[in-house]
């Protein structure tokens, strides 16, 4: 699925579709947000939980230079 395709989804849909098909990879505090990183084919998409709320905030693909990609690589261990 191209990125554009995903980013016309209804919240639900896209939640759905990244429990089902993609693959989650860490969990990071964000803010006011609980953040779980997942893969969806080739690309890493973000869930951002808030807390307070009780709900999904939003849903998005990682930009590739974003600075919270150092909060995840600091939580995933590569030792074997």
């Amino acid at each position: 699925m191209e990125q554009e395709e995903f980013k016309k989804l209804p919240l639900h849909i896209k939640i759905h579709k990244l429990y089902t098909e993609g693959t989650f990879i860490v969990g990071i505090r964000y803010y006011s947000h609980k953040v779980n990183l997942y893969l969806l084919e080739d690309r890493y998409v973000e869930v951002f939980y808030n807390h307070k709320l009780d709900k999904i905030d939003h849903v998005d693909f990682l930009p590739e230079k974003h600075s919270r990609m150092k909060f995840y690589l600091d939580q995933i261990n590569l030792n074997f």
